[in-house]
């Protein structure tokens, strides 16, 4: 049985195939895209000439230390290409996003992207979202108030769970936008584009994790090699 590491750095390897030299990509956050981010810096040593948009600031070390060249969306406000990972896939390529904390930024650079290509392993994959907690962004100021307006929206909806503040030994979780993360275990999303307007149209919440109809390819690592969802590649 082939590891989930190796099924991971399978379906960087598939994505790694769609940078061409010129192109301005997105680089995501996680696991599996550190391992695109690693293959890429490899690439770049042997010349390809490439710049890129990191989602976070672990991504941002990781492709310093690899010797890509980064920019800003600022300086460089559209991109070709956005590759990252995900927590869990549909199969009409909906997704939950935000297990690492970078949610906002993901989806900041996905959407300034023509394309975005999303890298998983098998386990990923899900016939309905919710199996992963949903996690939303939360500005500090009044956040009790907001997690009492998702828990009202998400109801309406029909669906209902534990909202629980992300810690890390005990203190809250801190984005990188110095925000708040807290997961909604939900187990059952029937409808994510329609829940994904509603949490978004809270003040108070900065972004969720469901990314609906925003990738275009899924490339899934198997134990057989890599499969393909959506646009080929």
């Amino acid at each position: 049985m082939t590891s989930a590491d190796q099924k991971k750095k399978s379906a960087a390897q598939a994505a790694l195939k769609l940078v061409f030299p010129g192109m301005r990509l997105g680089l995501g956050t996680g696991s599996t895209a550190s391992a695109f981010v690693t293959l890429l810096g490899e690439k770049v040593r042997e010349g390809l000439d490439i710049i890129a948009v990191p989602t976070s600031e672990d991504t941002r070390r990781l492709a310093e230390a690899r010797g890509i060249r980064l920019t800003t969306l600022d300086e460089t406000p559209t991109l070709d290409l956005c590759v990252d990972g995900a927590d869990e896939v549909d199969p009409v390529l909906n997704l939950i996003k935000g297990g690492g904390g970078a949610l906002l930024r993901e989806k900041i650079v996905a959407q300034a992207s023509a394309r975005m290509v999303v890298i998983v392993d098998d386990t990923k994959l899900s016939d309905n979202l919710g199996g992963f907690p949903l996690p939303v962004e939360v500005v500090p100021f009044g956040a009790r108030a907001t997690v009492m307006s998702i828990d009202e929206a998400t109801r309406r909806h029909g669906i209902g769970g534990a909202i629980v503040r992300r810690e890390i030994g005990g203190a809250p979780f801190v984005t990188d936008n110095n925000m708040h993360i807290y997961d909604c275990h939900y187990r059952n999303i029937p409808d994510p584009a329609l829940l994904a307007a509603d949490i978004a149209s809270i003040a108070g919440v900065a972004e969720h994790g469901l990314f609906a109809g925003i990738a275009s390819t899924v490339v899934v690592g198997t134990d057989d090699g890599v499969e393909i969802m959506g646009q080929p590649i």
